[in-house]
Protein backbone atom coordinates (compact mmCIF):
# COMPACT_ATOMS: atom_id res chain seq x y z
CA UNK A 1 0.00 0.00 0.00
CA UNK A 2 1.56 3.41 -1.14
CA UNK A 3 0.56 6.28 0.99
CA UNK A 4 1.48 9.77 0.13
CA UNK A 5 2.07 13.06 2.66
CA UNK A 6 -1.50 14.05 1.23
CA UNK A 7 -3.18 11.04 2.37
CA UNK A 8 -1.36 10.86 5.42
CA UNK A 9 -2.27 14.13 6.58
CA UNK A 10 -5.70 14.42 5.21
CA UNK A 11 -6.68 11.33 7.08
CA UNK A 12 -4.92 12.63 10.49
CA UNK A 13 -7.33 15.58 10.24
CA UNK A 14 -10.19 13.66 10.05
CA UNK A 15 -8.88 11.52 12.65
CA UNK A 16 -8.02 14.76 14.74
CA UNK A 17 -11.65 16.29 13.57
CA UNK A 18 -13.97 13.38 14.60
CA UNK A 19 -11.86 13.09 18.09
CA UNK A 20 -11.69 16.83 18.69
CA UNK A 21 -15.61 17.21 17.73
CA UNK A 22 -16.54 14.07 19.98
CA UNK A 23 -14.42 14.89 22.93
CA UNK A 24 -15.24 18.83 22.87
CA UNK A 25 -18.93 18.11 22.90
CA UNK A 26 -18.42 15.36 25.41
CA UNK A 27 -16.47 18.38 27.72
CA UNK A 28 -19.23 20.71 27.20
CA UNK A 29 -21.74 18.06 28.14
CA UNK A 30 -19.61 17.30 31.20
CA UNK A 31 -19.69 20.90 32.53
CA UNK A 32 -23.19 20.82 32.24
CA UNK A 33 -23.37 17.69 34.31
CA UNK A 34 -20.83 18.87 36.92
CA UNK A 35 -23.26 21.95 37.68
CA UNK A 36 -26.24 19.02 38.05
CA UNK A 37 -24.68 16.23 39.40
CA UNK A 38 -22.48 15.77 42.64
CA UNK A 39 -18.99 14.60 42.93
CA UNK A 40 -19.66 11.05 44.46
CA UNK A 41 -22.09 10.33 41.07
CA UNK A 42 -19.17 10.64 38.98
CA UNK A 43 -17.02 8.67 41.38
CA UNK A 44 -19.19 5.54 41.12
CA UNK A 45 -19.33 5.60 37.67
CA UNK A 46 -15.64 5.90 37.34
CA UNK A 47 -15.00 2.93 39.61
CA UNK A 48 -17.34 1.13 37.34
CA UNK A 49 -15.40 2.20 34.40
CA UNK A 50 -12.00 0.95 35.31
CA UNK A 51 -13.32 -2.66 35.31
CA UNK A 52 -15.14 -2.35 31.84
CA UNK A 53 -12.00 -1.02 30.72
CA UNK A 54 -9.97 -4.15 31.67
CA UNK A 55 -12.52 -6.18 30.36
CA UNK A 56 -12.51 -4.21 26.49
CA UNK A 57 -8.95 -5.33 26.49
CA UNK A 58 -9.35 -8.95 26.80
CA UNK A 59 -12.60 -8.84 23.97
CA UNK A 60 -10.33 -7.36 21.60
CA UNK A 61 -7.29 -9.23 22.48
CA UNK A 62 -5.03 -7.36 20.31
CA UNK A 63 -6.60 -8.90 17.08
CA UNK A 64 -8.28 -5.28 15.48
CA UNK A 65 -4.41 -4.30 15.51
CA UNK A 66 -3.23 -7.34 14.31
CA UNK A 67 -6.09 -7.37 11.15
CA UNK A 68 -4.17 -3.86 9.86
CA UNK A 69 -0.45 -5.24 10.63
CA UNK A 70 -1.53 -8.56 8.45
CA UNK A 71 -0.83 -7.41 4.85
CA UNK A 72 -2.96 -10.15 3.36
CA UNK A 73 -5.69 -9.85 5.85
CA UNK A 74 -8.86 -11.22 3.98
CA UNK A 75 -12.65 -12.15 4.36
CA UNK A 76 -11.75 -15.14 6.23
CA UNK A 77 -9.41 -13.35 8.33
CA UNK A 78 -12.26 -10.39 9.11
CA UNK A 79 -14.81 -13.13 10.20
CA UNK A 80 -12.66 -14.66 12.58
CA UNK A 81 -11.77 -12.28 14.43
CA UNK A 82 -15.50 -10.90 14.39
CA UNK A 83 -17.35 -14.30 15.70
CA UNK A 84 -14.34 -14.18 18.35
CA UNK A 85 -15.03 -10.87 19.61
CA UNK A 86 -18.87 -11.08 19.82
CA UNK A 87 -18.25 -14.39 21.69
CA UNK A 88 -15.49 -12.68 24.31
CA UNK A 89 -18.22 -9.49 24.55
CA UNK A 90 -20.91 -11.80 25.98
CA UNK A 91 -18.78 -13.51 27.75
CA UNK A 92 -17.28 -10.80 29.97
CA UNK A 93 -20.82 -9.00 29.95
CA UNK A 94 -21.77 -12.35 32.17
CA UNK A 95 -18.71 -12.23 34.40
CA UNK A 96 -19.64 -8.77 35.19
CA UNK A 97 -23.26 -9.82 35.94
CA UNK A 98 -22.24 -12.23 38.14
CA UNK A 99 -19.80 -10.67 39.99
CA UNK A 100 -21.19 -7.14 40.42
CA UNK A 101 -22.28 -7.94 43.64
CA UNK A 102 -18.60 -8.69 44.66
CA UNK A 103 -17.78 -5.92 43.50
CA UNK A 104 -20.30 -4.03 45.05
CA UNK A 105 -19.21 -5.37 48.66
CA UNK A 106 -15.61 -4.87 48.22
CA UNK A 107 -16.31 -0.95 47.70
CA UNK A 108 -18.75 -1.20 50.37
CA UNK A 109 -21.78 0.16 48.20
CA UNK A 110 -24.22 -2.34 47.74
CA UNK A 111 -26.33 -0.08 45.71
CA UNK A 112 -23.55 -0.36 43.11
CA UNK A 113 -24.47 -3.40 41.76
CA UNK A 114 -27.92 -2.09 39.06
CA UNK A 115 -25.12 -0.40 38.01
CA UNK A 116 -22.29 -2.15 36.99
CA UNK A 117 -24.44 -4.66 35.44
CA UNK A 118 -25.84 -1.91 33.01
CA UNK A 119 -23.01 -0.24 32.48
CA UNK A 120 -21.39 -3.69 31.06
CA UNK A 121 -23.67 -3.79 27.89
CA UNK A 122 -21.36 -1.72 26.75
CA UNK A 123 -19.26 -4.51 26.63
CA UNK A 124 -21.01 -6.52 24.32
CA UNK A 125 -21.64 -3.82 21.85
CA UNK A 126 -17.81 -3.15 21.61
CA UNK A 127 -17.44 -7.22 20.44
CA UNK A 128 -19.98 -5.67 17.11
CA UNK A 129 -17.79 -2.80 15.81
CA UNK A 130 -14.55 -4.16 16.23
CA UNK A 131 -14.05 -5.45 12.72
CA UNK A 132 -15.44 -2.68 10.92
CA UNK A 133 -12.91 -0.19 12.72
CA UNK A 134 -10.21 -2.20 11.81
CA UNK A 135 -11.55 -1.92 7.79
CA UNK A 136 -11.39 1.62 8.30
CA UNK A 137 -8.15 1.73 9.94
CA UNK A 138 -6.68 -0.20 7.04
CA UNK A 139 -7.78 1.47 4.38
CA UNK A 140 -7.52 4.77 5.78
CA UNK A 141 -10.98 6.16 5.86
CA UNK A 142 -11.35 7.72 9.18
CA UNK A 143 -14.22 10.24 7.43
CA UNK A 144 -16.36 7.50 8.45
CA UNK A 145 -15.22 7.56 12.25
CA UNK A 146 -15.97 11.34 12.24
CA UNK A 147 -19.53 10.68 12.12
CA UNK A 148 -20.42 8.28 13.66
CA UNK A 149 -18.30 9.01 16.39
CA UNK A 150 -19.89 12.40 16.60
CA UNK A 151 -23.65 11.21 15.85
CA UNK A 152 -23.35 9.07 19.09
CA UNK A 153 -21.45 11.94 21.11
CA UNK A 154 -24.73 14.04 20.11
CA UNK A 155 -27.52 12.02 20.74
CA UNK A 156 -25.95 10.78 24.29
CA UNK A 157 -25.38 14.22 25.12
CA UNK A 158 -28.92 14.53 24.92
CA UNK A 159 -29.95 11.90 26.73
CA UNK A 160 -27.54 12.60 29.67
CA UNK A 161 -28.42 16.11 30.04
CA UNK A 162 -31.77 15.50 30.19
CA UNK A 163 -31.66 12.37 32.52
CA UNK A 164 -29.51 14.76 34.60
CA UNK A 165 -31.70 17.73 34.87
CA UNK A 166 -34.92 15.13 36.23
CA UNK A 167 -32.83 13.39 38.72
CA UNK A 168 -31.77 10.65 37.48
CA UNK A 169 -28.07 10.67 39.24
CA UNK A 170 -25.77 8.04 38.48
CA UNK A 171 -28.12 6.36 35.85
CA UNK A 172 -27.81 9.63 33.91
CA UNK A 173 -23.74 9.17 33.24
CA UNK A 174 -24.79 5.51 32.89
CA UNK A 175 -27.42 5.98 29.83
CA UNK A 176 -25.17 8.39 28.17
CA UNK A 177 -22.21 6.37 27.60
CA UNK A 178 -24.48 3.25 26.58
CA UNK A 179 -26.16 5.65 23.65
CA UNK A 180 -23.07 6.68 22.89
CA UNK A 181 -21.83 3.16 22.40
CA UNK A 182 -24.85 1.67 20.68
CA UNK A 183 -24.90 4.89 18.10
CA UNK A 184 -21.29 4.32 17.18
CA UNK A 185 -21.69 0.55 16.58
CA UNK A 186 -24.92 0.89 14.63
CA UNK A 187 -23.15 3.77 12.36
CA UNK A 188 -20.36 1.92 11.31
CA UNK A 189 -22.74 -1.31 10.45
CA UNK A 190 -23.97 1.28 8.23
CA UNK A 191 -21.75 3.13 6.24
CA UNK A 192 -18.59 -0.27 6.57
CA UNK A 193 -20.17 -2.60 4.20
CA UNK A 194 -18.09 -5.38 5.10
CA UNK A 195 -20.29 -8.16 6.60
CA UNK A 196 -18.85 -11.51 8.36
CA UNK A 197 -19.07 -14.82 6.65
CA UNK A 198 -20.21 -17.78 8.11
CA UNK A 199 -16.71 -19.00 8.52
CA UNK A 200 -14.52 -19.26 11.39
CA UNK A 201 -10.94 -20.47 11.02
CA UNK A 202 -8.64 -21.70 14.24
CA UNK A 203 -5.22 -21.39 12.08
CA UNK A 204 -5.56 -18.07 10.94
CA UNK A 205 -6.52 -17.03 14.30
CA UNK A 206 -3.26 -18.78 15.70
CA UNK A 207 -0.89 -16.18 14.15
CA UNK A 208 -2.62 -13.11 14.78
CA UNK A 209 -3.50 -14.41 18.35
CA UNK A 210 0.70 -15.19 18.80
CA UNK A 211 0.66 -11.09 17.91
CA UNK A 212 -2.30 -9.56 19.32
CA UNK A 213 -2.17 -11.54 22.60
CA UNK A 214 1.21 -9.99 23.65
CA UNK A 215 -0.22 -6.90 22.72
CA UNK A 216 -3.30 -7.65 24.71
CA UNK A 217 -0.59 -9.04 27.73
CA UNK A 218 0.81 -5.24 27.55
CA UNK A 219 -2.15 -3.10 27.34
CA UNK A 220 -4.25 -5.21 30.22
CA UNK A 221 -0.61 -5.00 32.24
CA UNK A 222 -1.10 -0.91 31.35
CA UNK A 223 -4.77 -0.77 32.02
CA UNK A 224 -4.30 -2.90 35.37
CA UNK A 225 -1.76 -0.40 36.79
CA UNK A 226 -2.80 3.00 35.07
CA UNK A 227 -5.73 2.12 36.85
CA UNK A 228 -4.64 0.80 40.35
CA UNK A 229 -4.09 4.37 41.71
CA UNK A 230 -8.12 4.70 40.81
CA UNK A 231 -8.61 1.39 42.15
CA UNK A 232 -7.08 2.04 45.19
CA UNK A 233 -8.38 5.41 46.07
CA UNK A 234 -11.87 4.16 45.05
CA UNK A 235 -11.47 1.70 47.72
CA UNK A 236 -9.53 4.21 50.85
CA UNK A 237 -10.55 7.13 50.15
CA UNK A 238 -14.33 8.92 50.10
CA UNK A 239 -15.97 8.60 46.62
CA UNK A 240 -15.43 12.23 46.02
CA UNK A 241 -11.33 11.93 45.84
CA UNK A 242 -11.77 9.84 43.10
CA UNK A 243 -13.94 11.83 41.16
CA UNK A 244 -11.27 14.94 41.95
CA UNK A 245 -8.61 12.07 40.41
CA UNK A 246 -10.33 11.57 37.51
CA UNK A 247 -11.38 15.34 36.51
CA UNK A 248 -8.04 16.10 36.81
CA UNK A 249 -7.25 14.02 34.10
CA UNK A 250 -10.36 15.35 32.05
CA UNK A 251 -8.99 18.46 30.77
CA UNK A 252 -5.43 17.56 29.53
CA UNK A 253 -6.85 13.78 27.88
CA UNK A 254 -9.47 16.09 26.09
CA UNK A 255 -6.18 17.70 24.40
CA UNK A 256 -3.80 14.82 24.42
CA UNK A 257 -6.23 11.92 23.25
CA UNK A 258 -7.99 13.85 19.89
CA UNK A 259 -3.88 14.27 18.71
CA UNK A 260 -2.69 10.73 20.06
CA UNK A 261 -5.80 8.85 18.65
CA UNK A 262 -5.19 10.74 15.45
CA UNK A 263 -1.94 10.04 15.07
CA UNK A 264 -2.11 6.69 16.53
CA UNK A 265 -4.98 5.71 14.00
CA UNK A 266 -3.22 6.94 11.11
CA UNK A 267 0.40 6.49 11.49
CA UNK A 268 0.21 2.35 12.83
CA UNK A 269 -1.13 1.66 9.22
CA UNK A 270 1.61 3.88 7.36
CA UNK A 271 4.30 2.66 9.67
CA UNK A 272 2.96 -1.28 8.80
CA UNK A 273 3.15 -0.71 5.13
CA UNK A 274 6.52 0.69 5.42
CA UNK A 275 7.73 -1.89 7.60
CA UNK A 276 10.65 -2.98 5.02
CA UNK A 277 12.45 0.09 4.51
CA UNK A 278 14.36 1.12 7.68
CA UNK A 279 15.17 4.95 6.45
CA UNK A 280 11.66 5.44 6.05
CA UNK A 281 10.57 4.06 8.96
CA UNK A 282 13.04 6.85 10.53
CA UNK A 283 12.04 9.63 8.77
CA UNK A 284 8.48 9.21 9.90
CA UNK A 285 9.75 8.33 13.60
CA UNK A 286 11.91 11.15 13.74
CA UNK A 287 9.07 13.83 12.33
CA UNK A 288 6.28 12.28 14.30
CA UNK A 289 8.53 12.29 17.58
CA UNK A 290 9.51 16.19 17.03
CA UNK A 291 5.64 17.26 16.22
CA UNK A 292 4.47 15.18 19.35
CA UNK A 293 6.51 17.19 21.14
CA UNK A 294 6.36 20.67 19.77
CA UNK A 295 2.00 20.17 19.67
CA UNK A 296 1.87 18.72 23.27
CA UNK A 297 4.54 20.58 25.80
CA UNK A 298 3.22 23.95 25.21
CA UNK A 299 -0.37 22.84 25.69
CA UNK A 300 0.32 20.68 29.12
CA UNK A 301 2.50 23.63 30.20
CA UNK A 302 -0.15 26.48 29.72
CA UNK A 303 -3.26 23.90 31.53
CA UNK A 304 -0.83 23.13 34.49
CA UNK A 305 0.16 27.42 34.73
CA UNK A 306 -3.68 28.51 34.54
CA UNK A 307 -5.21 25.48 36.63
CA UNK A 308 -6.60 27.79 39.29
CA UNK A 309 -8.33 29.72 36.76
CA UNK A 310 -9.75 26.46 34.36
CA UNK A 311 -10.84 24.78 37.50
CA UNK A 312 -12.82 27.92 39.09
CA UNK A 313 -14.42 29.23 35.70
CA UNK A 314 -14.81 25.59 34.05
CA UNK A 315 -16.40 23.50 37.37
CA UNK A 316 -16.89 26.06 39.97
CA UNK A 317 -15.49 26.56 42.69
CA UNK A 318 -16.71 23.50 44.51
CA UNK A 319 -14.29 21.50 42.35
CA UNK A 320 -11.33 23.57 43.18
CA UNK A 321 -9.40 20.86 45.24
CA UNK A 322 -8.64 18.66 41.98
CA UNK A 323 -6.40 21.79 41.00
CA UNK A 324 -3.08 19.44 42.46
CA UNK A 325 -4.65 16.55 40.69
CA UNK A 326 -4.52 18.59 37.22
CA UNK A 327 -1.38 19.91 37.60
CA UNK A 328 0.36 16.25 38.02
CA UNK A 329 -2.05 14.94 35.22
CA UNK A 330 -0.53 17.36 32.57
CA UNK A 331 3.03 16.35 33.82
CA UNK A 332 2.01 13.00 32.82
CA UNK A 333 0.19 13.27 29.47
CA UNK A 334 3.27 15.62 28.08
CA UNK A 335 4.79 12.03 27.40
CA UNK A 336 1.69 10.47 25.88
CA UNK A 337 2.67 11.02 22.68
CA UNK A 338 6.21 10.92 22.75
CA UNK A 339 5.46 7.38 24.01
CA UNK A 340 3.00 6.75 21.10
CA UNK A 341 5.41 7.25 18.85
CA UNK A 342 7.97 5.24 19.68
CA UNK A 343 5.24 2.56 20.63
CA UNK A 344 3.87 2.77 17.07
CA UNK A 345 7.20 1.30 15.21
CA UNK A 346 7.36 -1.42 17.51
CA UNK A 347 4.14 -2.63 16.45
CA UNK A 348 4.14 -1.88 12.84
CA UNK A 349 7.29 -3.96 12.71
CA UNK A 350 5.53 -6.72 13.85
CA UNK A 351 7.76 -6.50 17.25
CA UNK A 352 4.69 -7.65 19.55
CA UNK A 353 7.48 -9.18 21.65
CA UNK A 354 10.17 -6.18 22.52
CA UNK A 355 6.71 -4.44 23.25
CA UNK A 356 5.28 -6.84 25.36
CA UNK A 357 8.46 -6.49 27.69
CA UNK A 358 9.01 -3.24 27.79
CA UNK A 359 5.51 -2.95 29.31
CA UNK A 360 5.89 -5.02 31.69
CA UNK A 361 9.65 -3.06 33.18
CA UNK A 362 7.35 0.15 32.88
CA UNK A 363 3.86 -1.21 34.55
CA UNK A 364 6.42 -2.80 37.14
CA UNK A 365 7.98 0.38 38.13
CA UNK A 366 5.08 2.22 38.42
CA UNK A 367 3.19 -0.60 40.11
CA UNK A 368 6.37 -0.34 42.82
CA UNK A 369 6.23 3.19 42.73
CA UNK A 370 2.67 3.63 43.72
CA UNK A 371 2.52 0.88 46.18
CA UNK A 372 5.60 3.08 47.64
CA UNK A 373 3.43 6.12 47.44
CA UNK A 374 -0.08 5.09 49.05
CA UNK A 375 1.13 5.69 53.02
CA UNK A 376 1.51 9.52 51.86
CA UNK A 377 -1.89 10.06 50.02
CA UNK A 378 -3.43 9.83 46.81
CA UNK A 379 -1.56 13.46 45.71
CA UNK A 380 1.72 11.06 46.46
CA UNK A 381 0.41 8.00 44.17
CA UNK A 382 0.16 10.66 41.42
CA UNK A 383 3.54 12.32 41.70
CA UNK A 384 5.08 8.54 41.82
CA UNK A 385 3.17 8.28 38.24
CA UNK A 386 5.03 11.46 37.21
CA UNK A 387 8.36 10.07 37.99
CA UNK A 388 7.57 6.69 36.38
CA UNK A 389 6.03 8.48 32.87
CA UNK A 390 9.40 10.42 32.45
CA UNK A 391 11.40 7.27 32.84
CA UNK A 392 9.13 5.33 30.42
CA UNK A 393 10.58 7.88 27.76
CA UNK A 394 14.00 6.00 27.20
CA UNK A 395 12.69 2.81 28.20
CA UNK A 396 9.90 3.08 25.07
CA UNK A 397 12.97 4.64 22.98
CA UNK A 398 15.71 2.15 23.68
CA UNK A 399 14.01 -0.77 21.18
CA UNK A 400 14.40 1.90 18.41
CA UNK A 401 18.17 2.76 18.50
CA UNK A 402 18.11 -0.72 16.53
CA UNK A 403 14.78 -1.04 14.66
CA UNK A 404 14.65 2.58 13.66
CA UNK A 405 18.68 3.56 14.16
CA UNK A 406 16.84 6.65 16.43
CA UNK A 407 18.90 6.92 19.42
CA UNK A 408 17.78 8.11 22.49
CA UNK A 409 20.38 11.45 22.64
CA UNK A 410 19.17 12.32 19.34
CA UNK A 411 15.96 12.15 20.16
CA UNK A 412 16.54 14.90 23.35
CA UNK A 413 18.84 16.80 20.94
CA UNK A 414 16.46 17.43 18.62
CA UNK A 415 13.37 18.41 20.91
CA UNK A 416 15.44 20.32 23.37
CA UNK A 417 14.63 23.86 21.61
CA UNK A 418 10.93 22.93 22.26
CA UNK A 419 11.70 22.13 25.92
CA UNK A 420 13.53 25.39 26.42
CA UNK A 421 10.83 27.46 24.47
CA UNK A 422 7.84 25.94 26.75
CA UNK A 423 9.99 26.61 30.00
CA UNK A 424 10.35 30.46 29.44
CA UNK A 425 6.63 30.38 27.87
CA UNK A 426 5.83 28.71 31.21
CA UNK A 427 7.59 30.65 33.89
CA UNK A 428 5.52 34.06 31.94
CA UNK A 429 2.50 32.86 32.06
CA UNK A 430 2.92 31.97 35.50
CA UNK A 431 3.65 34.72 36.43
CA UNK A 432 1.12 36.55 34.49
CA UNK A 433 -1.03 34.83 36.84
CA UNK A 434 -0.07 36.85 39.92
CA UNK A 435 -1.99 39.79 38.67
CA UNK A 436 -5.12 40.79 40.32
CA UNK A 437 -7.15 41.00 37.95
CA UNK A 438 -10.78 39.18 37.11
CA UNK A 439 -10.24 35.28 36.70
CA UNK A 440 -11.97 35.15 32.75
CA UNK A 441 -10.20 38.46 31.31
CA UNK A 442 -6.86 37.21 33.26
CA UNK A 443 -7.13 33.53 31.89
CA UNK A 444 -7.85 35.60 28.32
CA UNK A 445 -4.01 37.39 29.05
CA UNK A 446 -2.23 34.58 29.89
CA UNK A 447 -3.92 32.25 26.78
CA UNK A 448 -3.07 35.02 24.27
CA UNK A 449 0.53 35.72 26.02
CA UNK A 450 1.54 32.44 25.62
CA UNK A 451 0.66 31.45 22.56
CA UNK A 452 2.05 34.86 21.17
CA UNK A 453 5.50 33.97 23.00
CA UNK A 454 5.64 30.40 21.42
CA UNK A 455 4.77 31.06 17.97
CA UNK A 456 6.97 34.25 18.08
CA UNK A 457 10.09 31.95 19.79
CA UNK A 458 9.38 29.34 17.72
CA UNK A 459 10.04 31.98 14.41
CA UNK A 460 13.18 33.30 15.66
CA UNK A 461 14.49 30.02 17.01
CA UNK A 462 13.69 28.45 13.32
CA UNK A 463 12.64 25.37 14.75
CA UNK A 464 11.84 22.34 12.16
CA UNK A 465 8.37 21.47 13.50
CA UNK A 466 7.22 24.71 13.65
CA UNK A 467 8.39 25.39 9.89
CA UNK A 468 6.91 21.82 9.00
CA UNK A 469 3.37 22.91 10.21
CA UNK A 470 3.33 26.31 8.48
CA UNK A 471 4.49 25.16 5.45
CA UNK A 472 1.88 22.15 5.51
CA UNK A 473 -0.39 24.37 6.27
CA UNK A 474 0.28 26.71 3.30
CA UNK A 475 0.10 24.17 1.05
CA UNK A 476 -3.42 23.22 1.68
CA UNK A 477 -4.57 26.99 1.78
CA UNK A 478 -2.83 27.25 -1.65
CA UNK A 479 -5.18 24.40 -2.33
CA UNK A 480 -8.08 25.41 -1.23
CA UNK A 481 -8.13 29.06 -2.91
CA UNK A 482 -6.97 27.26 -6.11
CA UNK A 483 -10.13 24.91 -6.06
CA UNK A 484 -12.13 27.81 -5.31
CA UNK A 485 -11.00 29.62 -8.34
CA UNK A 486 -11.49 26.97 -10.43
CA UNK A 487 -15.33 26.53 -9.29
Amino acid sequence: MEVDRSTVISNMLWRFAEKCGTQVVSFIVTLVLARLLLPEDYGVVSIIAIFTTIMNLFMDAGFRNALVQKLDADQTDYSTVFYFNVFMGIFLYFLMYIFAPVISSFYEKVYMTPYIRVMSLTLILGGINGVQAAIIAKKMEFKRFFFSSLSGTLLSALVGIAMAYFGFGVWALIAQRLVNEAVDTGFLWITVKWRPSLVFSLKRLKPMFNYGSKLLGSSLLNALVTNLSGLVIGKVYPADTIAYYDKGRQIPNLVVENIQTSVQSVLFPVLASKQNDKKQIKRILRTSFMLAAYCIFPCMVGIGVCAESLVTILYTEKWITMVPYLRLWCFIFAFFLLHTAHLQVIQALGRSDIFLKIEVIKQVLTALAIFAAIPFGSLAMLAASCFVAAVSLYINAFPNQKLADYGFLEQIKDILPIIMLNMVMGIIVFLLGKLSLPTVFLLCIQIVAGVGIYVAGSSLLELESYKFIKNTLLIYVGKFFQLKRGR
